[in-house]
């Protein structure tokens, strides 16, 4: 590895081969950094990190590896940091380094197209630290850190592997989203747990419309099959539809983003995709985007038709009470649809894990950036969370984009 600096100090690092043979001593900590630009140098201990487990498909090196490979990502701007204890690998953090208004920053690669982010953690042997331990730990991972203002960490899960605050000591927190997902043994479970009468009627009669319009079809389209492209060509014509009808900029719509999705279901791809697609007379009306990784999948991506004459049979939730039914019989335990609030999650989701997001300033112009940024975040989620300063903003937005096929024009 390039950069592999050991820290000094407070937290020398002692000759022991093992945790167990040193205990943990409390006077030292026997931290190691290192660091390189190359994803290649950490791949051996990446794969023993996410073999204990992920929380995202930010954490997956096939995932995160396509990503750079697909977005073309500059080596200089890429970082991967290792902390050891004792010589023993503990965390990994993947580092993407952009710049902005003179403004560079540390963040997660993938960013908003995943549901949470977070550094990959030997659990086992993290949890040992004592709190005081953890925050000294983190300050030694970014205490010699450069070539940025700030490290930006969005959307990190307040607790990992069922444990809850092993990042309260990770620089400046701030509550912004909470992540949901579906944890059942099988169908049977979910059943019984999420669907009262009333939602089983609805889901019934929803049903029923959709089959009087036509013969309804369910399949699952994975990776490296003939049919993934075409079914990803009409899932993203779909989102664009929907997101030119509310007026919001398409986040797909980058010819590098496009390869990447394009990438992660060519036949080469080691990424486990998953695509859940329902189709009325053969025509795809809704598809569900999912990673797959051990026991878990992560969707990331839904889209659904807006042709009118099929709203009334709801193809999303049609196509999501599929999923559902088939999906822990399959050997899925947590099915993660990411954060926000949607009725969907309202509906199959029970669990909730908050999310926060982690600064760490590493220059006098990061700590202003930190300050502006968090206020920012605070302001934002509060106008999420209430429904008359929502419904004033979405009306100032509405007022101010462009109507369809209109050109709006600004003068100076």
């Amino acid at each position: 590895m390039v950069d592999g600096a050991i820290l000094g100090g407070p937290l020398a690092r002692t000759g022991a081969a093992a945790l167990d043979e040193i205990g943990l001593a409390r006077s030292t900590l026997p931290l190691s950094v290192s660091s390189t630009h190359c994803i290649e140098d950490v791949q051996t201990i990446w794969r023993g990190l996410e073999a204990g487990g992920i929380e995202s498909p930010g954490q997956s090196y096939d995932f995160i590896r396509l990503w750079v490979e697909a977005r073309q990502i500059a080596e200089k701007d890429q970082l991967y940091l290792v902390a050891s204890l004792a010589g023993q690998p503990v965390a990994l953090l993947p580092l993407h380094r952009t710049a902005r208004a003179g403004v560079k920053v540390y963040s997660w690669f993938p960013g908003s197209h995943v549901g949470c982010g977070a550094p990959l953690l030997d659990v086992a042997l993290f949890t040992r630290l004592t709190a005081d331990e953890r925050r000294a730990f983190w300050r030694g991972v970014f205490g010699e850190l450069k070539g940025a203002d700030l490290v930006f960490l969005g959307t990190v899960p307040e607790q990992v592997q069922g444990i809850a605050g092993l990042f309260a000591e990770l620089g400046q927190s701030l509550p912004v989203e909470t992540l949901y997902r579906s944890a059942f043994s099988s169908w049977n479970d979910a059943d019984s747990t999420q669907r009262t009468k009333s939602r089983r009627k609805h889901d019934r009669q929803h049903g029923d419309r959709l089959a009087a319009l036509g013969k309804v079809e369910f399949e699952t389209v994975t990776s490296g099959e003939a049919a993934a492209p075409a079914v990803l060509d009409e899932m993203f014509r779909q989102r664009a539809r929907r997101f030119e009808i509310m007026g919001i900029k398409d986040p797909f719509a980058p010819a590098d983003i496009a390869r990447f999705y394009a990438d992660t279901v060519a036949p080469a791809s080691k990424v486990r995709v998953v695509l859940h697609v329902l189709r009325l007379d053969g025509e795809i009306v809704a598809v569900r985007y999912n990673i797959a990784f051990g026991d878990r999948l992560f969707c990331l991506i839904s889209s659904m038709s807006d042709d009118e004459r099929i709203q009334g049979g709801s193809p999303g939730k049609q196509c999501l009470l599929r999923v559902m039914q088939q999906v822990f019989d399959e050997g899925f335990r947590v099915f993660d649809m990411g954060n926000g609030f949607t009725d969907e999650k309202r509906h199959w989701c029970n669990v909730q894990v908050g999310l926060n997001s982690h600064y760490v300033p590493l220059s006098a112009k990061g700590s202003l950036i930190v300050a502006a940024h968090r206020q920012w975040l605070a302001l934002r989620a509060r106008i999420k969370g209430n429904e008359k300063l929502l419904k004033l903003v979405k009306t100032a937005r509405a007022k101010l984009q462009p109507r369809r096929g209109e050109t709006r024009v600004t003068t100076d």
